[in-house]
């Protein structure tokens, strides 16, 4: 199971002022931005629920045009979307569906192939370091897995070792964007663990796969076995959502749209 991602979170752009316009400080911003995502990547704004700007404003004590751009932000990376006929417009949280996770998984999966094969052509003392670190991470959660840990700890060990091979290594286009989407996978992963852990040991064999061809200084092999990884997670989250049902659909069928196959016959 490919890692959830870490905590780190993105600083808002720069805040400009000119010809008379004001714009909201970077930080008021940024602290929308952070909180909202943080509700919805852990599930407490679920798939579905409606995020209404004036509450938003009343929960952070801050006026509609900090929220109002942080709202943007977040429908531009796809965390909130728009529905509803034109005149009933509202956003909701993005559903959890299964086109929609399987395009996350496999854009994480390109993007983390690129980190890995940077990571293959690094010099031999630090790239023999980081399959060190890299063996490490994986051999305890292996352990974990076979402890039964709680999915809390197996998230943790998942994510470093994901993690070790993209943060210091990849490029600053790569890392952004990664920043970016990763956290949508996180969504995925939490709502459908109990079905996703099954796999965990084939996870674990893909791991060493990848360690693997770091160490052997093959650029293509590492790209091409972190894309492996993530392709057959991506399989993997797309089997678990056809057993156990999309997350957040009745609510777009309200505004107007009908539910996905696999949707209906279930609740959210």
């Amino acid at each position: 199971m490919p890692g959830s991602p870490s905590n780190r979170s993105r600083a808002g752009g720069p805040s400009h002022a000119g010809n008379g316009a004001t714009h909201p400080p970077t930080d008021n911003v940024s602290r929308v931005y952070t909180e909202l995502r943080a509700l919805i990547v852990s599930g407490q704004l679920p798939p579905g629920a409606r995020v209404a700007e004036r509450a938003v404003v009343a929960r952070m004590g801050l006026s509609r045009t900090p929220v109002r751009s942080a709202l943007h932000r977040l429908q531009q990376e796809g965390f909130v979307a728009s529905v509803g006929r034109a005149g009933d417009q509202r956003l909701i949280v993005t559903p959890l569906t299964r086109g929609d996770g399987h395009e996350v998984f496999l854009v994480v999966g390109h993007l983390e192939g690129l980190a890995a094969r940077q990571a293959a052509l690094l010099p031999a003392d630090r790239r023999r370091k980081l399959v060190q670190r890299l063996r490490s991470a994986n051999k305890e959660l292996a352990r974990a897995a076979r402890a039964k840990a709680a999915p809390s700890r197996l998230f943790d060990l998942d994510v470093a070792f994901h993690e070790a091979y993209v943060d210091g290594v990849a490029g600053p286009r790569v890392v952004a964007l990664h920043q970016a989407i990763k956290p949508q996978c996180e969504r995925y992963a939490r709502l459908y663990i109990n079905v996703l852990l099954d796999e965990l040991a084939t996870s674990v064999h893909e791991h060493d796969a990848i360690t693997s061809a770091i160490a052997k200084g093959d650029p293509r092999a590492a790209q091409r076995a972190v894309e492996t990884n993530w392709h057959n997670a991506a399989n993997r989250l797309a089997s678990a959502i056809e057993e156990v049902g999309e997350r957040g659909i009745w609510h777009i069928w309200d505004a107007g749209a009908p539910p996905s196959k696999a949707a209906r016959g279930k609740t959210t």
